[in-house]
């Protein structure tokens, strides 16, 4: 079922949206693991850094949420840190 010129025109303008919205990704992206490799060769743990990260973007009372089951889970396996004792 061949598509109308109007629809061909708007499906083109959509495919070209979305390739250049791939391209900023794709640019993001290795902006991004340039920061990342500079935290670490600044002596940062870059495993760490993403857990921060992904913390910061949380709610705050879900973070708290899941900081407490984490903390009630790690108490029970006597795995609590010296902090949390």
């Amino acid at each position: 079922m061949p598509l109308q010129s109007s629809a061909k025109d708007q499906l083109r303008a959509f495919v070209t949206r979305i390739e250049r919205l791939e391209e900023e990704k794709a640019a993001l992206a290795a902006d991004l693991r340039e920061v990342y490799a500079e935290a670490k060769g600044n002596g940062f743990d870059v495993k760490a850094l993403r857990a921060v990260i992904r913390l910061r973007k949380q709610d705050d009372n879900k973070r708290r949420e899941e900081e407490a089951v984490l903390s009630t889970y790690l108490h029970a396996l006597g795995m609590e840190t010296a902090e949390a004792a």
